[in-house]
């Protein structure tokens, strides 16, 4: 096998910016390929070029993730050109808010498209090449939203919690095959998600940018965590502690939980 062949490769979709270009920065850092895709290709070249300045290597593709040929193609690439891939991200996200029945329908179907058929075309199409070679690991990005599903959210929360089924069934399935699945649950972070957030309410937009600015967590840290979870094959990334607070929150108290993200609400 070649020089390449034997060096771990990292597949990492939204690798154009925000959690995405942290994670690929981490991983080539710690010596890993980084094969990265998006749709916003200036972004991607940028995330490749601080790849490169750091020591590491890969490729940017520009690949659709609601496309699930495209993704197919995605995964073959790959595979053809380093040989394996142990670390699959399905990371590319977006965020829509407006109430049931106030925000539009379309924006729900871009939600879902993205956050939760994204990661399954990502999983339809590196899982059985993983089996295949009985090494890698899954991550999928959800959220805390998943479990807090607040209110104005209602599309986010859903994909979100799809997300979180899609990893815990998964994990099930490959348990002894020798590839880990990893579902990462993040409160809010700093990153360009409110750039392009549709709103259905233009006083949800400032909100979002304010709670998004004044996040206590930075990408980077979220990536560090990531990576130590592939190394450990650990289930969950939740983070921080008021984000492992509602995780717990809605496993233990559901109904107290309720209550509190409502309360919550009525505050921003």
């Amino acid at each position: 096998m070649s020089q390449k062949g034997r060096e771990r490769v990292a597949a990492i979709t939204g690798g154009a910016s925000g959690l995405g270009r942290a994670l690929a920065v981490e991983f080539a850092r710690r010596g890993w390929r980084v094969v990265l895709s998006d749709v916003d290709d200036g972004g991607g070249a940028q995330t490749l070029d601080i790849v490169r300045s750091v020591g590491g290597d890969g490729a940017y593709h520009h690949v659709d993730v609601r496309d699930a040929e495209a993704v197919e193609a995605w995964a073959e690439e790959v595979y053809s050109t380093w040989g394996r891939c142990d670390a699959l991200v399905n990371n590319a996200g977006v965020a829509a808010a407006g109430r049931i029945g106030v925000a539009t329908l379309e924006d729900w179907r871009w939600c879902i498209d993205i956050d939760l058929f994204g990661p399954i075309h990502g999983c339809h199409a590196f899982v059985p090449r993983m089996q295949a070679q009985s090494l890698g690991h899954v991550v999928n990005v959800a959220s805390i939203a998943a479990y807090a599903q607040a209110p104005h959210m209602g599309a986010y929360n859903v994909a979100k919690a799809g997300v979180v089924a899609l990893s815990e069934t998964l994990r099930g399935e490959l348990l002894g095959t020798g590839i880990g699945v990893t579902v990462v649950c993040p409160a809010f972070f700093r990153t360009n998600i409110a750039a392009s957030m549709r709103f259905a309410d233009p006083k949800e937009h400032k909100t979002t940018e304010r709670l998004v600015g004044g996040a206590e967590l930075d990408s980077s840290e979220v990536a560090i965590a990531v990576i130590e979870a592939i190394e450990h094959n650990r289930p969950f990334v939740v983070m921080p502690s008021q984000a492992r607070f509602l995780f717990w929150a809605r496993r233990l108290l559901p109904a107290r939980a309720t209550e509190l993200l409502r309360a919550m609400s009525r505050l921003r």
